[in-house]
């Protein structure tokens, strides 16, 4: 039977500052991405979201970012590995310290934005991501880009490593993501995502912008949490893949 993980961003208020649907996602996702302070979030926004993905049985990974909450992580910043490195398990250790205070195992670890971004394409610092995560713990799921630099560094690195798609947004023909700053990159008609989700999962290719279809692994699918109606698209995602046959599962489960 075919699989897959419905992982979300989640966690990325800040203070009175609030950001995403993360209550009404929780009945949708299997994975919880958890900011941990860098990019969004703050040790109290943390410790609720994890005791949230908690109470929905929802696995907790770490999402760990660049030191930019006015750019919400999206911005490219100029860091040695050796910083890349200390900055993840920083945040890695944050995020696994407050999970273990509320009897919570951290399942995974996703980069997010730009550092994810960046990660995918440059060995080096996908090198110290990877080394970040396992001189923490091993056992973490490392999630990238299909065929990316991330999950080939996440391999050598002894990890286990998921293939991370997305319905919501174009494809280039290398299997990176559009950028955001491309008009288009966002897929916004909600019955195109579905669609497009279960075809995904389904053939493991994707149409990229050029026309073409690529060959794209899928262990877990991302739904962002800070679109506009995220919680139904969720909904309606989830349950057009379990109509399809397609069984929906925390990634612990299956590796």
């Amino acid at each position: 039977m075919l699989r897959i993980d419905l992982n979300s961003d989640l966690g990325e208020s800040f203070g009175p500052w609030q950001m995403g649907h993360d209550e009404a996602l929780m009945g949708s996702v299997t994975s919880a991405n958890i900011a941990c302070g860098f990019h969004a979030g703050d040790p109290s926004v943390m410790r609720r979201t994890i005791a949230l993905a908690q109470a929905h049985g929802v696995a907790v990974g770490a999402h760990p970012g660049f030191p930019d909450l006015a750019g919400f992580g999206r911005r490219e910043m100029q860091a040695s590995p050796a910083e890349v490195e200390d900055l993840v398990l920083y945040q890695i250790a944050a995020l696994v310290g407050v999970a273990a205070a509320q009897g919570v195992r951290v399942q995974h670890v996703k980069a997010h934005g730009a550092l994810y971004n960046m990660a995918a394409r440059d060995a080096a610092l996908a090198g110290a991501v990877a080394r970040a995560v396992a001189a923490f713990d091993s056992s973490l799921i490392l999630f990238g880009l299909p065929n990316s630099e991330l999950l080939r560094e996440g391999d050598k690195a002894g990890l286990r490593v998921a293939a991370e798609v997305f319905a919501d947004r174009t494809y280039e023909r290398d299997g990176s993501l559009t950028s955001r700053r491309r008009p288009g990159s966002v897929i916004h008609d909600p019955s195109t995502v579905v669609a497009r989700a279960v075809r995904m999962v389904q053939t493991g290719a994707v149409e990229t912008t050029d026309g073409s279809t690529i060959a794209l692994r899928a262990d877990t699918l991302c739904l962002h949490g800070d679109t506009p109606g995220a919680a139904d698209l969720a909904r309606q995602i989830r349950t057009a893949l379990e109509t399809a046959g397609i069984a929906v599962a925390a990634l612990t489960t299956a590796m």
